[in-house]
């Protein structure tokens, strides 16, 4: 069992698309299927700042604070006869050689090194990312905003809020490749606010091999700040065998 990681979430962004779910199906491993809204599959990029990271019992000196991305896919699956959902994240990228060192020991996951650039004011967002292996790049650019764009699947921000509170329960790929490690998100308190993006890319949602060029749209994004929270490690869950 992995300890559980207590900390602060300086700074969050999600970046979310609206997905062709039959595009989600093609890259989607068993037993995880697109969860939809309004018939669109959800799926985008967590850029994430921590600060005070440790294991919890440790004093808030002694942790570390780093810049991570992950890009993420709403899904949900059956476990015991019972619907579950989360997300699925098929690629995590981090500025802290520690994290890489440990991930799948101290961290839930494999973890790349990569390079961040941020620029932040009171209400402007840059963050851009690149990792050290060149097959991740990510970039968005935004202010603070007052709503959703008009034409977001989610017809309000609370929707858009209890949506990806209810998604804290995240799945990634394994070093085996037999299972996906699994973590869940408490955070302690849970607020959000739009963030209107000019500017975004991602080399994996605008990769043409594995998405049609019209499969994949911008959806909003939102903004989370200082929030006290804690990782938790859940059960994992098997790859489904292949069939003969």
């Amino acid at each position: 069992m992995l300890p559980t990681i207590r900390g602060v979430i300086d700074r969050r962004i999600l970046v979310n698309f609206r997905v062709d779910p039959e595009a989600l199906d093609g890259v989607l491993p068993d037993p995880f299927s697109p969860q939809t809204v309004d018939g669109y599959g959800i799926a985008g990029i967590c850029l994430i700042r921590f600060r005070d990271l440790r294991p919890r019992g440790f004093p808030a000196q002694f942790g570390v604070g780093s810049e991570n991305a992950a890009h993420r896919i709403a899904v949900e699956w059956t476990e015991e006869g019972e619907r579950r959902t989360g997300v699925y994240v098929p690629r995590r990228d981090t500025n802290s050689t520690f994290n890489t060192l440990l991930g799948g020991r101290l961290f839930s996951g494999v973890y790349h090194h990569a390079s961040f650039e941020t620029r932040e004011s009171d209400s402007r967002y840059e963050v851009e990312m690149t990792s050290d292996d060149g097959e991740a790049y990510v970039q968005v650019a935004g202010d603070r905003a007052d709503a959703l764009p008009a034409d977001s699947v989610f017809d309000s921000l609370s929707a858009s809020s209890r949506f990806f509170e209810q998604g804290s329960l995240g799945h990634s790929p394994t070093k085996r490749g037999e299972s996906y490690d699994a973590m869940e998100l408490d955070a302690f308190e849970w607020e959000v606010t739009p963030l209107d993006v000019d500017s975004v890319g991602s080399s994996y949602f605008e990769n043409s091999s594995e998405f049609d060029d019209d499969a994949v749209e911008f959806d909003h994004a939102l903004l989370m700040e200082d929030i006290d929270h804690e990782w938790h490690e859940r059960e994992s869950v098997c790859s489904a065998p292949a069939s003969n």
